[in-house]
């Protein structure tokens, strides 16, 4: 049974449709998609054997199927460097989380270790009544939301497809390193929309796909937080 499978059981067990970013991460990993390797924690001792073995400085997040704008409830804590500090961070993460919305399910804390920055670009699919699955591309972040400076193709891609949705965005002079700045890897990003495109065309039950950010580097490229919905039907 494949991941994906697996985690789409779970989630349909617990009346779900959107996996956690941890069952995401372990999915798309198995796709052969670089992402940060994230552990869940149920307790603070949990959530520091997991930084101790992942190695500081750390980042944690809330999980819960409840909260999806994570860092908007204050349960999202980067840099942490310190075992003590992990465990003041669950505390504050875990209370923060039911405060902001106490009725919500809190499965743990997610603990990764932190991703040297980079020129950071958000890759998603979502699902078009007429077309089918369209891959996006664009800046990520919060640039994402403000410049809505992103490219689209329909799945399958190739990869000319690849090149072209990452040369047509406006910021794509950033990528090439303007004024300066590091170039980033772009073979490692058409490889990333090429595996994302065979991923989601092996796998129709996956509704919706946010990999926001993926950090792009001058070589390669790492998905830092993932978000995987599926449909609803058997």
């Amino acid at each position: 049974m494949s991941t994906l499978t697996k985690a789409i059981d779970q989630a349909r067990t617990e009346g779900r449709t959107a996996l956690t970013e941890i069952e995401s991460k372990r999915v798309l990993a198995e796709a052969g998609i670089p992402v940060v390797e994230t552990e869940l924690a149920t307790t603070a001792e949990d959530s520091v054997e997991i930084a101790d073995k992942a190695g500081y400085p750390v980042v944690m997040k809330i999980v819960s199927p409840d909260i999806t704008h994570k860092s908007d409830v204050g349960g999202v804590k980067v840099g942490i460097g310190s075992a003590d500090e992990v465990r003041a961070a669950f505390k504050e993460i875990t209370d923060a989380a039911r405060k902001a919305q106490a009725s919500a399910t809190i499965s743990g804390v997610a603990v990764q270790k932190m991703a040297p920055q980079g020129t950071e670009v958000i890759v998603g699919m979502s699902k078009d009544p007429q077309f089918g699955p369209v891959l996006m591309f664009g800046l990520g972040g919060v640039l994402v939301e403000v410049l809505k400076d992103v490219s689209f193709r329909i799945v399958p891609i190739e990869r000319r497809d690849a090149r072209e949705m990452i040369e047509e965005i406006k910021a794509f002079p950033v990528l090439q390193g303007v004024r300066g700045g590091e170039p980033a890897d772009l073979g490692a990003l058409e490889e990333l929309l090429l595996k994302l495109s065979a991923f989601v065309e092996a796998n129709p039950q996956v509704a919706e796909l946010d990999l926001n950010p993926v950090f792009a580097y001058k070589d390669g490229a790492l998905a830092v937080d993932a978000r995987i919905v599926v449909s609803g039907d058997e």
